[in-house]
């Protein structure tokens, strides 16, 4: 992935990432504040990136991690979109609405400790398993994928969009649903089990704001 260069604050942030990934997420809301970053190419599935830098600074080797230009680090999606919307009130990722924002924290956190975690034992299963026998990996994973498309229903079913999660504008939860149903691979259940939700991220992706970041990271 090649760096990226954004004017507006004077300092630069620095995000380990890879094409495809939840740090598109970061990119969004980064690009959505007018902050000045560079992207660094790591993940565990690209031995050739820098993902022993990565390591030295979040041994849990997770993307996206952002490192602030003071050198503190940062990681969990959640947690930095709403750090970025603190620092950047003007960028509007939290509503203005007090009720409203209650309910953009509320599902920022839902995705992060329900869809996220879902997707970490559908990848590894055998993370979570005792049993090294592979029909049982494969249980593992064929649950957790049940789970993480549950997750989601109730999402859809919780949380309404008018015309967005956040209001008349993407905001923090709209970027962040867009981008892990897209890598999650959830989006094909999504378009029985939830059409109409799924036509509201097909829109969020769509919008100028967000609809950069997506072309550089998927190619439909």
């Amino acid at each position: 992935m090649e760096p990226t260069h954004l004017s507006g604050d004077n300092v630069m942030h620095t995000l380990y990432g890879s094409k495809g990934s939840g740090s598109a997420a970061i990119e969004v809301a980064l690009e959505r504040c007018n902050a000045s970053f560079n992207v660094v190419r790591a993940s565990s599935w690209e031995p050739d990136s820098a993902l022993e830098d990565l390591e030295r600074i979040n041994p849990l080797r997770q993307i996206p991690t952002r490192v602030l230009p003071d050198g503190t680090v940062m990681s969990e999606s959640a947690a930095i979109l709403i750090h970025l919307s603190l620092v950047f009130p003007e960028s509007r990722l939290l509503p203005d609405s007090p009720n409203r924002r209650a309910q953009s924290l509320r599902g920022l956190v839902y995705i992060a400790a329900n869809c996220y975690a879902a997707v970490s034992v559908s990848d590894y299963p055998e993370r979570w398993s005792t049993n090294p026998d592979e029909a049982a990996i494969n249980s593992v994973r064929t649950a957790a994928r049940a789970q993480l498309h549950r997750h989601w229903e109730i999402f859809a079913d919780l949380f309404s969009a008018s015309p967005f999660f956040s209001g008349e504008r993407p905001g923090a939860l709209d970027i962040l649903a867009a981008v892990i149903s897209k890598w999650s691979g959830t989006r094909a259940h999504l378009k029985t089990a939830r059409p109409d939700f799924l036509r509201t991220l097909h829109t969020i992706e769509k919008h100028p704001d967000v609809a950069t970041v997506f072309s550089r990271h998927w190619d439909a």
